[in-house]
């Protein structure tokens, strides 16, 4: 029976263990997660989502306390057209964030930063572009480009010095996505370097309508191979969503993807940057506790868990300080559903808002908890302590099995 350590992912000259950890945010997905899965001879990602608040902790910056400070005067406004980002400021802690994470590298690994499209930051073109550039000038390996069909981003970085030379991939749900993304792009005659294929399992924003459970990943990477071998086009595919052993890796590349993308299994690590008692939630879940909802400002599907704090909560709008939803007019489905709500119940002191979350402010407080479909099963993969919690494990060993586990066996802690 073969293993994961059986295959190479082969991205231009670079041959690599073929198992890629997420890039979940925000800083959900560490730089010490990532580094971990390059001194392994894979791939860790970054996330670069709400990266002012994320430099802010790790480096002691204050970024968010400039920018509250600066439109605190617009606070108790519903209307938030004035809330801008400082693109300097934004350039400076993506440089940061990513520059401290490629310093620490070893290995012969890579380390990608996740950069979604739906961080539209009421100004989607220009913050976007210095979030990619950025990044580039901080010396990243490679840039996968998330939640968004993205197909204006390679035309934004066309005229970057490593434009051709860093690793660019994008993440699609379905052959359509990755035909408009190519014909859009066919001009710049560069390919991404690879794809990612992301499954109706995956954990956390979703490229499937509420009809997820009718597709299938095998299904749509499946179409794909066809497609680029009627094109005649050589791009690797990682498959992710719901790759819970390294069996089940192996069954996706044998069957046309060149790699995994995993990250589920991550979460309950030490690395991962959850709160410990987050992460004994994951651990406590079954499979009823997952739901897909619609409380997501952005417009796509989301898993969580069920008893998220952040599902009903009535927080107010955090735009001044954070405002990374807003859309290019400055609007945000939250700040409707929470005005709507404030109006009907005048004399609340607190409403609460069902059908959107206030997703910058419960993601930077770890209130969100968005998980893959197959996090009910992470309770077998530990062991339970006398006092009821459960096992934390290393990035390490998590990587590891994957890599070398046959039969669908998943290692315990030592």
């Amino acid at each position: 029976m073969k293993r994961v350590d059986d295959f190479r992912l082969k991205l231009g000259k670079d041959e690599l263990v073929p198992i890629m950890i997420g890039g979940m945010g925000v800083d959900i997905s560490t730089a010490e997660l990532a580094l971990v899965a390059a001194r392994l001879g894979g791939v860790g990602h970054i996330s670069d989502a709400m990266v002012q608040d994320v430099s802010d902790r790790r480096f002691d910056t204050s970024f968010v306390k400039e920018k509250t400070k600066f439109y605190k005067y617009n606070i108790n406004n519903s209307d938030k057209t004035d809330i801008k980002f400082n693109l300097e400021q934004l350039a400076e802690a993506t440089r940061m964030h990513v520059g401290k994470t490629m310093e620490a590298k070893q290995g012969t690994g890579m380390i990608f930063v996740n950069c979604m499209e739906k961080l539209t930051m009421n100004g989607p073109r220009e913050t976007l572009k210095v979030r990619l550039e950025s990044s580039l000038d901080a010396g990243i390996d490679g840039i996968t480009m998330s939640a968004g069909l993205h197909l204006g981003s390679f035309g934004m970085i066309a005229d970057h010095p490593r434009f051709r030379d860093a690793k660019l991939g994008i993440i699609v749900s379905s052959v359509r996505a990755l035909q408009l993304f190519l014909r859009k792009n066919s001009r710049l005659n560069r390919l991404p370097d690879y794809v990612i294929v992301e499954g109706p399992l995956a954990g956390g924003h979703l490229g499937f309508g509420m009809d997820w459970a009718e597709y299938d990943l095998q299904t749509i990477i499946t179409e794909i191979v066809q497609y680029l071998k009627t094109e005649n086009l050589d791009i690797p595919l990682i498959a992710a969503g719901g790759i819970f052993t390294g069996s089940d890796a192996v069954s996706f590349m044998e069957n046309g993807a060149a790699g995994v993308q995993v990250a589920t299994r991550f979460t309950v690590t030490n690395e991962c940057g959850l709160p410990a008692n987050v992460k004994q939630e994951y651990f406590k879940a079954s499979e009823g506790d997952i739901e897909v909802n619609n409380i997501s400002p952005t417009g796509y599907p989301m898993r969580m868990l069920k008893n998220t704090p952040a599902i009903g909560d009535g927080i107010r709008p955090g735009c001044e300080s954070y405002g990374y939803l807003l859309d290019g007019n400055g609007n945000c489905a939250y700040i409707t559903s929470y005005n709507r709500e404030v109006a009907a119940h005048p004399d609340a002191k607190k409403v609460s808002v069902m059908d959107k979350t206030c997703l910058c402010t419960h993601m930077r407080n770890f209130n969100c908890w968005t998980c893959g479909q197959m996090t009910y099963r992470l309770k077998d993969t530990t062991r339970k302590l006398p006092d009821g919690t459960y096992e934390l494990l290393s990035a390490e060993h998590v990587f590891r099995d994957y890599q070398f586990s046959v039969d669908h066996q998943i290692a315990l802690p030592v």
